[in-house]
């Protein structure tokens, strides 16, 4: 079905070469946290604007705050059981979870629970709905997740799965009548993709209450859309909700939830992945679409400094059950595949590092043009200069669960 409205995320296309990279780098001055399109220690602003990342940096960090408790720990469970000739076996997934948590933590499920949340919290699952129905998060998943938290404590009604979107939860199965009742599902914004039922009966967006406007990731000189990159103001309002030089985060996230849990998806966006961090870089916000060109996966580093995140995001999981890559990260059953595992982290940017890697030789072995400029993994390193992160390859520590 054609979406003439529908949502854009990275670009696939990359004109910069990995000499032009070098070049750039060379002929910058080196001063520490400056960067230029993933240049490091660049302070040249060949097209990269100020963002108020120093005011996210300067805020003192919580109990949890990222890399978390397990800084550069990623640990994957493979199971071939888990899908066999393209069917799930739940009970295996199940199973996969509890060795993946238990691992990550080495605490049984109700110590681990401990480590990371409290019977009062109020926790927000962030699923990867893009790409359904083979590459999104699987609900499966999602229903483990919330067994976990009511069996340790936290009420159905303190539960809230979410994403940036409405009807892409609803497109991807995730449907009251598949959870317990009382859990939470709720979108961001709206985005109608056949009309203009976006707006109220005023002219306004009707998703404007939604977000939180003294919340906000801020990029000067960069408001409202690029020269090409949608037909119309209108357009763009449609997807973004707001024009201007701020991303507003979500209230949900600002105001309602304690601890975050973030369920990404394995697959590729463009040669970068579009796994932990884009989950919620591009999630948590409204107003991105300008972000792509000149901040690209830096936003994915950004966002998260936030405390609203750094300091709630307790739990990664990719659910790698399925891969898919190349042509992500929307669905092209072509280049899907089995891969049996899910991972576990704290630390996202890790789980970036280790799950980008693991891509990229997917692509090599599959025929797939890879280009390996610095540009795709840079933010990895961005992350570990802010100390969100633990990204040095030698540091990862890949716990391995599993034949």
């Amino acid at each position: 079905m054609s979406r003439p409205h529908a949502y854009r995320s990275l670009r696939r296309a990359d004109p910069v070469s990995r000499r032009e990279f070098v070049r750039a780098a060379s002929a910058c001055t080196a001063v520490a946290g400056g960067i230029v399109l993933g240049v490091p220690g660049c302070t040249t602003p060949l097209t990269r604007p100020k963002t108020n990342i120093d005011d996210f940096m300067r805020a003192p960090r919580g109990k949890h705050a990222l890399p978390g408790a397990f800084p550069g720990k990623v640990v994957e469970v493979h199971d071939r059981q888990s899908l066999v000739d393209g069917q799930y076996d739940d009970k295996v997934v199940a199973e996969m979870f509890e060795r993946g948590v238990q691992a990550l933590t080495g605490r049984d499920m109700r110590g681990s629970f401990a480590l990371f949340f409290e019977p009062s919290d109020v926790v927000g699952i962030k699923v990867n709905p893009v790409g359904s129905p083979l590459i999104s998060t699987r609900v499966e998943l999602a229903q483990i997740v919330v067994g976990w938290l009511i069996a340790n404590g936290i009420p159905a009604s303190n539960i809230i799965i979410w994403d940036r979107f409405d009807y892409m939860l609803r497109d991807a199965g995730f449907t009251p009548d598949r959870f317990p009742a009382g859990v939470g599902l709720e979108g961001l914004q709206t985005m109608d993709e056949r009309g203009n039922a976006w707006r109220d009966k005023s002219g306004r967006h009707v998703s404007i209450d939604n977000f939180d406007q003294d919340v906000y990731y801020f990029v000067k000189g960069l408001a409202g859309r690029a020269p090409g990159e949608f037909r119309s103001e209108e357009q763009y309002l449609n997807q973004n909700v707001f024009n201007g030089e701020y991303s507003y985060y979500g209230k949900l996230l600002t105001q309602r939830v304690t601890k975050l849990v973030n369920l990404s998806t394995f697959k590729s966006t463009g040669h970068g992945v579009s796994i932990a961090t884009k989950n919620l870089g591009y999630g948590a916000v409204c107003n991105t679409s300008r972000l792509h060109e000149p901040l690209f996966f830096d936003v994915n580093v950004e966002v998260l400094a936030a405390p609203v995140i750094r300091d709630k995001l307790v739990l990664n999981v990719t659910d790698a059950i399925r891969g898919q890559y190349d042509d992500g990260p929307y669905l092209n059953a072509q280049f899907v595949y089995d891969k049996h595992s899910l991972f576990f982290a704290t630390d996202p940017f890790a789980l970036d590092m280790l799950c980008h890697r693991q891509l990229v030789a997917k692509r090599k072995e599959m025929g797939i043009s890879v280009n390996e400029h610095p540009r795709f993994t840079e933010y990895l390193r961005y992350a570990e200069r802010l100390g969100l992160g633990v990204t040095t390859p030698g540091k990862v520590n890949h716990v391995k669960v599993g034949a």
